[in-house]
């Protein structure tokens, strides 16, 4: 089966999570994802505190599958040579250093379309690079603090309760969603241009139900208060373990159909009609005795149970699933969403797999390459050099 991008070449710069999980998306939807790394220490990410000398990460296993490594000294000139020869031939150029490198590099958008007027230039940042921050260096949480997320969720005096998503990955998915929008229009006018995914930015728009209750309530809601419907939240099951819960949620705009399919799930039908639960209101205020009625049938079921008797009786609901629940899950991993991969240096390693299930479009998952396994491939197969040009450049420490 042809996959979706066979045939398009993404010239990957990036590192650590929010770059590296975008190129392993395209990868996933059939593009040549080939990663440039500095020859001996490859990327960052490769090496982690704790980890065996010489071995990947398991984090760099997590965002690099199905892409190819090579390794160039971008700061020689020869190995600038390769890097322009690359971009010739790519359709995509992604990098997410921080401010300012790509530029010191010579790459920054404007030299990469004097070399590839058709390229598609991606780039993910902390903020915006024509605002007050574009200097400010940024992780995964910076992101959720600048655009709102910590703010909407947990105790201040808890950091560690208040991500409230991913800035990484909220940004990795939208700097897709745009390559492949600019590429379609490319496919149209001819034309590359530039995109710009700020973690900043993406988090306020990932966080947009946040401002319903803002604009809709006064005052708003304190940080954290959740969803104003009952039953909501987490109920203990069976088994009493740190992640023994199933959680429920009935909808505030479905009138009674959830609590009355709740009612019948536990056995209490003698309550359908009962006034006092009989709106979305109504049972909020009496939040705390419908919590207790919930948790009462809830500690008698395993969650899995008990996420099967409310799920067949159209409640929202479901187990929370740990990680080693989602490893063992043999449905997940008949769908791909988990994978059981070979890797040569770490053998076999569970990952999550591709979510995305297309009907015309499948690339097998395949590990994350090894520094530099892809050289001769890519200089040789794709760039024409001879066996002797890559042996002189090898020696001069150019790849």
């Amino acid at each position: 089966m042809n996959a979706a991008l066979d045939g398009v070449i993404v010239v990957d710069f990036t590192q650590f999570q929010s770059g590296p999980t975008a190129t392993e998306h395209l990868a996933w939807l059939g593009a040549t994802v080939i990663k440039v790394e500095r020859p001996s220490l490859g990327e960052q990410a490769r090496r982690f505190p704790g980890d065996p000398p010489g071995m990947d990460s398991h984090s760099f296993l997590l965002l690099n599958m199905n892409k190819k490594s090579i390794t160039i000294d971008v700061k020689k000139a020869e190995g600038a040579d390769l890097v322009r020869r690359l971009i010739e031939k790519a359709d995509v150029f992604i990098e997410n250093y921080g401010p300012g490198v790509i530029e010191r590099l010579g790459l920054d958008y404007g030299r990469v379309r004097e070399i590839n007027p058709g390229i598609v230039y991606a780039q993910i940042k902390g903020f915006g690079s024509d605002g007050p921050n574009a200097g400010v260096s940024a992780f995964d949480p910076i992101g959720v603090a600048s655009g709102g997320g910590m703010a909407a969720t947990g105790e201040m005096t808890r950091p560690e309760a208040r991500m409230g998503g991913s800035a990484d990955t909220v940004a990795a998915y939208h700097c897709v969603m745009g390559i492949l929008a600019a590429l379609l229009q490319r496919n149209q006018t001819g034309e590359g241009q530039r995109i710009e995914v700020a973690m900043q930015d993406v988090v306020v728009s990932f966080l947009r139900q946040s401002w319903q209750p803002r604009l809709a309530l006064q005052p708003p809601p304190k940080p954290g208060a959740g969803w104003t419907t009952a039953p909501h939240g987490f109920y203990p099951c069976k088994g009493g373990g740190p992640n023994d819960y199933v959680y429920v949620f009935t909808s505030r705009w479905a009138g009674s159909r959830d609590w009355e399919g709740l009612l019948k799930a536990i056995g209490r039908e003698d309550l359908i009609g009962d006034e006092r639960y009989s709106t979305p209101r109504a049972r909020y205020n009496r939040k705390e005795e419908v919590d207790t009625l919930v948790t009462d049938w809830t500690r008698k079921h395993t969650k899995f149970e008990a996420m099967d008797v409310l799920g067949k009786h159209d409640v929202p609901t479901s187990a929370i699933m740990s990680l080693d629940d989602l490893a063992a899950d043999q449905y997940l991993r008949s769908r791909g969403v988990i994978e059981e991969i070979d890797h040569p240096q770490r053998g076999k390693v569970v990952l999550p797999g591709d979510p995305i299930k297309m009907s015309g479009s499948h690339v097998q998952i395949r590990h994350s390459p090894l520094l530099g396994e892809s050289n001769q491939d890519i200089f040789c197969d794709m760039l024409g050099l001879s066996s002797a040009e890559v042996e002189s450049l090898e020696a001069g420490e150019v790849i």
